[in-house]
């Protein structure tokens, strides 16, 4: 837009196999570990949680790397997504990563797309200050 005093402060992007996520969801200590309560998903299919798991990891990946810290300084848990009553997905961003974030872009929106398909999920994250 001309005349905007938007930028953007960085992009990620991240790809992971859906498969991976298997012995994860099969270990619930691991899903409590890098997933905040929000994200867990309590019914479903193996494979309908590994293609949710997946993606939502690469949120975390994705989120990290357009922040510019690679996962360091906060938990995985302080980044997680909701979706809307449409599905769209919501990106959240709490505790040590919203600090992190906020000393490095001060006001900002945060965007996320992400999508899965039965042997992999990306998801791309857009960070812009205001």
């Amino acid at each position: 837009m001309m005349g905007s005093d938007l930028m953007i402060y960085g992009i990620g992007t991240d790809i992971t196999k859906v498969s991976r996520f298997e012995k994860w969801v099969k270990n619930e200590e691991f899903i409590k570990r890098f997933f905040n309560s929000q994200e867990i998903m309590v019914s479903g299919s193996i494979s309908a949680k590994c293609e949710h798991y997946a993606a939502r990891f690469a949120v975390k990946e994705a989120f990290s790397k357009a922040l510019g810290t690679g996962i360091s300084g906060f938990n995985l848990q302080d980044v997680f997504i909701t979706n809307d009553k449409d599905g769209k997905p919501k990106i959240h961003i709490q505790n040590n990563a919203k600090n992190i974030l906020e000393n490095r872009c001060g006001e900002c929106n945060v965007m996320v797309s992400l999508s899965h398909e039965k042997e992999f999920a990306v998801a791309f994250v857009v960070i812009e200050c205001l």
